[in-house]
């Protein structure tokens, strides 16, 4: 889920150069994201297990079709603000998940690494919320002035 995000987030903010705000929001969360990976590899190793290279594979590919699908739609930043929002809120529910099956099976360091995880998905699932409105309204004004242009 993290390689993922981590794809998504790299194409994202080499495309939105017209959304500064935007754009730096996406470069900040893509090092947590870095920081994430290697948090969630940590709980992993420690506990003896392994990725799943079939999974990881799937992901990625994923990813490259919902990034290949926004590269060509004229509205972009509309599309991939509102897929971000909802990926945020996939990851947030992953790690609420996790979060309870570490409770239960009583690994705290897990739980607490998913805590720092789900705070940081939080906050950019919130700045997403909180700047779609302006985000869109900059779309509208750009596409006007492209139309305008075209006149």
């Amino acid at each position: 889920m993290e390689q993922q995000a981590e794809q998504m987030l790299k194409v994202q903010a080499g495309r939105f150069e017209h959304y500064p705000e935007l754009k730096a929001r996406i470069e900040q969360h893509l090092q947590e994201t870095l920081g994430q990976q290697k948090l969630v590899a940590s709980c992993i190793d420690r506990l003896g297990g392994a990725n799943s290279t079939i999974k990881d594979a799937a992901a990625m590919l994923l990813a490259s079709g919902q990034v290949l699908g926004g590269v060509t739609m004229t509205d972009e930043v509309i599309k991939g603000s509102t897929a971000s929002f909802a990926f945020e809120n996939l990851e947030i529910a992953t790690y609420t998940t996790l979060i309870a099956a570490a409770e239960a099976v009583g690994d705290s360091e897990t739980e607490c690494i998913c805590e720092i995880i789900v705070s940081e998905e939080e906050a950019m699932a919130a700045w997403l919320r909180n700047h779609l409105h302006s985000v869109t309204q900059r779309y509208l004004q750009r596409d006007r002035e492209v139309e305008t242009a075209r006149k």
